[in-house]
């Protein structure tokens, strides 16, 4: 058996055939695969609306443009004033009755007002009972996040450990699964760290 330890990549030859499983590689993945997962909470926490003004609940906001349904950041600028607002500036003023009928359309919830030139979203502030359902909220999809880390890190096991048939020593396979955990451990903290700082945001008055 050849070993590379720099790239934990593990040969296997006899007589008939070669063999390589490449341990980095699954860990790669392993970690690729999370840092998805980090990404879509980060996403769908975004989106959820806290009482500050947030771009990203707009995210959702598709304008019938020429034909097609585009995102509304490709048919206006679209800026935060204040802490209670959001502005949007058609590029094309007479895009503006589309951009709002697209807003209201959505599950955005907030009536639009417009001067012909702009378009204002005013973010009402959640009552204490609302900030909680929130906190709720954040929490499934936070959950749902995890669920999907966990069943990464058990997925990669399982090839781990198939692995072992192939002629992966089982020393090397321990430290693999523990170079996993460690991976999965850190993907953890990052949600909960986002978690946190969202749940801070919505209790904020």
């Amino acid at each position: 058996m050849l070993i590379s330890k720099k790239s934990r990549t593990f040969v296997i030859r006899n007589n008939t055939f070669s063999i390589m499983i490449d341990v980095k590689e699954m860990l790669q993945n392993a970690e690729e695969r999370m840092e998805m997962a980090a990404m879509y909470l980060e996403e769908e926490l975004n989106r959820v609306r806290a009482g500050r003004a947030n771009i990203a609940i707009l995210d959702g906001v598709r304008v019938e443009s020429y034909g097609s349904r585009v995102p509304l950041n490709q048919v206006a600028n679209i800026s935060t004033p204040d802490a209670r607002t959001i502005a949007i500036k058609p590029w094309d003023r007479k895009q503006i009755r589309d951009i709002e009928k697209a807003i209201m359309d959505s599950d955005v919830g907030i009536t639009p007002e417009n001067n012909g030139e702009i378009i204002r979203l005013g973010i009402p502030q959640p009552t204490e009972e609302r900030r909680r359902d929130l906190v709720k909220q954040c929490n499934k999809i936070a959950e749902k996040a995890k669920v999907e880390v966990r069943n990464v890190r058990a997925d990669i096991k399982e090839k781990l450990k198939k692995a072992i048939k192939d002629g992966l020593s089982e020393d090397n396979e321990k430290d693999a699964e523990n170079e996993l955990q460690k991976v999965h451990d850190k993907y953890i903290k990052k949600l909960d760290a986002l978690m946190e700082a969202k749940n801070k945001e919505i209790m904020t008055v």
